[in-house]
């Protein structure tokens, strides 16, 4: 099989397009920064002080990196970016990135920022193609952990589970009544199990039709391949479509760590080729049987993406089929993002948003996992001065 002959991640003409000089100059700046970890890492203690302190840095976050990772402080200031995304048929997932509101009062406001987000979407399908909300979000994830572990629940406990159960059930159904595709993000292993049966419920409530709600596997996980296929076979027997999001993962490091100092078998793949294996056998899992899903390759690797749209292409499967989506952090690789748009495909960016101190915990695992992943941000540098370099030959 081979790559759709109109795509190449090297176009930095392409990927770039949406940016100004000055754009990609600071961007230029934050990924210079970041593909040197003791720098990076200097910088990061160096803002948690001073926000700590209450220094007055939060106006020099706001113009560095949150500009080039998030789309705003609110829904409505996201709208420049929606509109502008658009313009290249690269859809906005928006995506509340407020973190650590841990009161039911708290859980409730996320709750009716998310059911906003729908409601924005309803409005703008191809601006805004999905919605997408953490269950830790709209729930207490020590409560999660004790049900996952199968704990007798006190009677407060048990009501506050169902106050989860509720805020989901919101969400997803108005995401139904709208036609709004609402994605379920995955969490840590120790509190993933009630989070997916409570994806799994909604599935079967609104998913008749079409894939509406879609739970997020990771696939650095042992476990996740074999989890994606016995949830596709329950929806088959249940006569539900299943919507899944596939991703690598985002707590390697914890799980790790955590598995070790307790003292069970690591829940991870032991290295990358495992990860990737697993990863490409769940995109072709899906592909095969995407008459019963819908299903999001949510991922930064080339070359996964280059597989998926030989997928595609091997089932005959049309590029612009609304089943099938790609899908980036806002931010990071537009080589990607914007060379899929432009050959036709299907492709979206998560669009974090929400006050900038609320929203430094996401800002600074974007520059951790820059750091650590290897090659991302030396990856991210050389396409962003390539495109300088390219511009500056122009003139």
């Amino acid at each position: 099989m081979e790559a759709d002959p109109r795509i190449s991640f090297e176009d930095t003409s392409v990927a770039f397009s949406y940016k100004s000089d000055a754009a990609l100059r600071k961007a230029n700046f934050i990924f210079s920064m970041v593909n040197h970890p003791w720098l990076s890492a200097a910088a990061i203690s160096s803002v948690k002080l001073a926000l700590k302190l209450h220094l007055p840095v939060e106006g020099l976050i706001k113009q560095t990196a949150f500009d080039h990772f998030c789309g705003g402080i609110s829904i409505d200031n996201c709208d420049d970016e929606i509109t502008q995304l658009s313009r290249y048929n690269v859809g906005t997932i928006l995506d509340y990135s407020v973190e650590g509101e841990n009161s039911e009062k708290g859980f409730d406001l996320v709750m009716e920022e998310t059911m906003r987000t729908i409601e924005k979407a309803k409005g703008d399908r191809k601006g805004i193609p999905f919605s997408v909300f953490k269950v830790t979000g709209l729930g207490n994830s020590e409560l999660l952990e004790k049900v996952q572990e199968d704990k007798v629940l006190t009677i407060e406990e048990q009501r506050a589970f169902e106050r989860i159960r509720e805020r989901v059930d919101k969400i997803c159904g108005l995401a139904h009544r709208h036609n709004v595709p609402v994605l379920v993000d995955a969490e840590e292993t120790w509190i993933q199990e009630p989070i997916d049966t409570l994806a799994y419920e909604m599935m079967a409530k609104y998913n008749k039709e079409k894939a509406i709600v879609f739970n997020t596997y990771q696939l650095y996980r042992t476990a996740s391949l074999q989890n994606l296929k016995n949830s596709f076979e329950e929806a088959s027997r249940k006569n539900y479509h299943l919507g899944a999001k596939l991703v690598r993962g985002a707590y390697m490091e914890k799980e790790r760590a955590r598995a070790e100092e307790i003292g069970y078998p690591n829940p991870i793949q032991p290295d990358k080729e495992a990860s990737d294996k697993a990863f490409n056998e769940a995109l072709e899992f899906c592909v095969a049987n995407v008459a019963r899903m819908g299903f999001m390759c949510g991922s930064h690797n080339e070359y996964s993406n280059l597989y998926l749209t030989t997928l595609m292409q091997k089932y005959g499967i049309k590029n612009n089929d609304e089943r099938i989506w790609f899908a980036q952090l806002y931010g990071m690789s537009d080589n990607i993002s914007f060379n899929l748009a432009k050959a036709g495909y299907k492709v979206a960016k998560y669009v974090p948003y929400g006050p900038v101190r609320s929203v430094m915990p996401y800002l600074f695992r974007r520059a951790q996992e820059n750091t650590s992943v290897a090659g991302q941000s030396s990856r991210e540098l050389i396409l962003i001065r390539k495109e300088l370099t390219r511009r500056k030959q122009q003139k």
